[in-house]
C-alpha cells in the first residue's frame, strides 16, 4: 500500500482539511498521515478561530514521519504564516519526497482569511518551486498571479505565469466560471483541459481539499499525471452529486460514495 501525506489545517467540523484528505485517501485505497499546520474552529456556516501549530511542532511531525515511513506523495494544503511555510520548504527539501502537490488554501467560502498577507510571498518563493503540480482555483490563482481572470483564455495565461514561478505543472480550477466545470493543466509545453458537468448544489464543502488530495493519491498509486487528475475529477464530481446536506450552511462532499454504492450500503 502506498503511503500519503497531508500537511494541512483541521477543519472540526469534518469536511475540508485534514479530515478531507483522511478521507479522500482511504477511498483511494492509499494509507494517509498527517502533519497539522493549524487547528480551526469551523462548520458549514463558516471559520470562526484560527490556532497555528508552532514551527518547531510541525518541524517534528515532520521528521517523525519521514525518519520512519517511506513518504509516496505529500499534499500540501493551508500554511498560514512564514515561519510554518519555510520550515516545510526545508524538510520537504531535506527528505525529497517523489511527489507533491500544492493546494495553495488561501481563503475560506465564508471569506476567511487562511494565508496572512505578508506569507503570500514566501509561499510563492518557498513552496511552488517544490510542487509537481499547483491546483489554484480562479481566486487564488489570480492572488498569485496579480491579474482578473473570467475566461478560460486567461486560465491559461494565469497557468503560464504560475509555471514560470517555478511549479512543474500547474492546474487552474475554473469552478468558479459559469458553465460546465473546466480545469486546465499547463506543463511548461502544452495545455490539457479536464471538462466536467456543473453539479447544482451548495454543498462544496472540501471540494479544493478533496480533489488536491485525490490527485496525490492517484499519483502515489503511479498514474500518469493527467490521467491522476482525470480519475480526480471524476470522484470530486461524484462526491459533490452525493454531498451531504447537513448543518446550516454550505454541506460537505460524499466522499465514500462509491465505496458505500459497491457495498451496498444504504447512503445517507
Amino acid at each position: 500500500m502506498k503511503k500519503v501525506l497531508t500537511i494541512a489545517g483541521s477543519d472540526s467540523s469534518g469536511g475540508a482539511g485534514i479530515q478531507a484528505d483522511l478521507k479522500t485517501f482511504s477511498a483511494h485505497r492509499v494509507f494517509g498521515m498527517s502533519v497539522i499546520t493549524a487547528v480551526t474552529a469551523q462548520n458549514t456556516q463558516g471559520v470562526f478561530a484560527v490556532q497555528d501549530m508552532t514551527p518547531e511542532i510541525i518541524a517534528s511531525q515532520l521528521d517523525a514521519i519521514f525518519t520512519d515511513i517511506e513518504v509516496d506523495a505529500v499534499k500540501i494544503g493551508m500554511v498560514s504564516q512564514i515561519e510554518t511555510i519555510k520550515v516545510i520548504a526545508e524538510k520537504l527539501k531535506q527528505y525529497k519526497p517523489k511527489q507533491i502537490v500544492v493546494d495553495p488554501v488561501m481563503v475560506s467560502k465564508s471569506g476567511f482569511d487562511l494565508l496572512s498577507p505578508d506569507a503570500k510571498e514566501a509561499l510563492i518563493q518557498e513552496l511552488i518551486p517544490l510542487a509537481t503540480v499547483i491546483t489554484p482555483n480562479l481566486p487564488e490563482a489570480e492572488v498569485i498571479t496579480g491579474r482578473k481572470i473570467t475566461t478560460i483564455e486567461e486560465m491559461k495565461e494565469a497557468a503560464i505565469q504560475i509555471h514560470s514561478l517555478g511549479a512543474k505543472n500547474v492546474l487552474v480550477k475554473g469552478g468558479h466560471l459559469e458553465g460546465e466545470a473546466t480545469d486546465i493543466c499547463f506543463n511548461g509545453e502544452e495545455f490539457t483541459s479536464f471538462n466536467s458537468v456543473r453539479i447544482n448544489t451548495i454543498n462544496t464543502h472540501g471540494t479544493g481539499c478533496t480533489l488536491s488530495s485525490a490527485i496525490t493519491s492517484n499519483l502515489a498509486n503511479e498514474l500518469e499525471l493527467n490521467e491522476a487528475i482525470r480519475e480526480a475529477k471524476n470522484y470530486i464530481t461524484l462526491a459533490i452529486k452525493h454531498s451531504f446536506s447537513i448543518g446550516k450552511g454550505v454541506g460537505p462532499v460524499h466522499h465514500f460514495y462509491s465505496l458505500y454504492e459497491k457495498a451496498g450500503a444504504q447512503h445517507v
